[in-house]
Parts: structure tokens; sequence; C-alpha cells
């Protein structure tokens, strides 16, 4: 009996080998193919520009929470930092929605490399995480009003505002070029018909060949010397 369980253990010792070892090949291919993909992802240049609002955000933090120059940000000034983060983040999140179906069909078509594409799939994972980090920190900062469910809405709200008011101040900045182009162009069309009614004035009515000269008198008056009346 101990025969056969010592022979059962020794033929199970190979496949448990091949096994250990299957598993260890496939672990550290796993962690060098996730760490290849984590440095690929650092080295490709970002989607967007730093995140100035965030960075600010992140800055007031490090303030309050510094215990050596034991500084007190008031709690309306964090607010007003992460609702500008947000509305910003709402800038962001309009964008690569208007930007993916069109780089998605560019991709299919292989007017892109894939390398574009994985930067705004990066950029895209940045934004999910982005998102929940400002829920939670709005429900940190306002827990009994539950801030987190109603800081996009009112981010929202901002940022339609502010592209309203850059579409007017683009519309006012142009205005004065337009207006400018417009007078110039009626000097123009003014000239020109003025040229048109000169020229007409100063034409003369008929040709010398159309005039008739008429003898002084009328048919009553008296024939020219040699010329005898007509029978």
């Amino acid at each position: 009996m101990e025969f056969d369980l010592l022979s059962t253990a020794k033929g199970l010792v190979l496949p448990l080998a091949y096994l250990i070892i299957l598993v260890g090949s496939l672990s550290t291919f796993s962690y060098l193919y996730r760490r290849r993909k984590a440095m690929q992802a650092a080295s490709l240049q970002p989607w967007f520009p730093p995140h100035t609002s965030r960075n600010v955000y992140l800055t007031l933090l490090e303030l309050q929470s510094s215990d050596e120059k034991n500084t007190k940000v008031p709690d309306s000034v964090l607010r007003a930092a992460l609702l500008r983060r947000a509305v910003e983040d709402i800038q962001r999140l309009i964008q690569i929605r208007a930007q993916k179906p069109a780089l998605t069909q560019l991709l299919q078509r292989g007017a892109v490399g894939d390398q574009l594409m994985q930067r705004f799939q990066f950029a895209e994972k940045e934004m999910e995480a982005e998102l929940r980090d400002v829920v939670q920190e709005a429900n940190a900062l306002a827990p009994q009003q539950n801030w987190g469910q109603t800081i996009f809405q009112s981010a929202g709200e901002i940022a339609h505002t502010e592209a309203f008011k850059k579409k007017l101040d683009d519309i006012e900045a142009t205005r004065a070029d337009e207006r400018e182009r417009w007078e110039v162009k009626r000097k123009n069309v003014s000239e020109g018909f003025l040229k048109e009614l000169d020229g007409v004035a100063t034409k003369k009515p008929g040709s010398s060949d159309d005039e008739v000269l008429v003898e002084s008198g009328g048919p009553d008056a008296p024939l020219g010397k040699g010329k005898k009346p007509a029978k």
C-alpha cells in the first residue's frame, strides 16, 4: 500500500512541476506585459494640456494639510476651486465625446495609427478616474448636501454659459473688421455708380450726321439765284 502511494506521488511530481512552471511563466509574461504597457502609456504624449484647475485645487489642499505653515484655507475657496476643476472636466469630456466617432472612423480606414488611438483611450481612462475623484472630493467637502451628485450639473451650466459668452466675444471681435470691409465695399460701389452717372451726363444727345439743316423763311421764302421753280 505504501509502495502504491509512493509511486502515485512520484507520478504526480512531473505534472505538478509542469503546472508550476506554466503558471510561473504566465505570471511573468503578464507582469512584463503590464509593465511594458505602463511604460508605453507613460511615454505617450498627453491628449490634453496640463490640468491647471486640478493642480490649483491640489495645491490648496497641500497648503491646508501642511503642519509647518499651519495655513487654513477657507471651505468656500476649496469649493470654488473644486467647482472650477469640475468645469474644466466637463469641457474635456465634451471634447472626448465629440472626437471619438471621427477618430474611430479614421482608425477603421487606416488614416491614423494605433498610437494615436492609445493616447485617446488613455485620456478616456484618466477622465473616468478624474470624474470619480471630483465626486469623492465634493462629498468630502459637503457631506450633508451630497454635493457629489450635483456638482457636475452646476459645472455643466457654467461651461455652457462660458461657451456662449466666448461665441459672443468672437462675434464682437470680428464685427469691427466686418464693418470696415463693408464700408470699403460700399464706398467702391458708390464711386462706380457716380462715375456711370457722370458718363451719361457728359455724353452728346446726337451726332452731326443726324442733324438736318433747314433754310430760314420756310416754304414761302424766295428761291436763290440760279434756281427755277419746279413746274
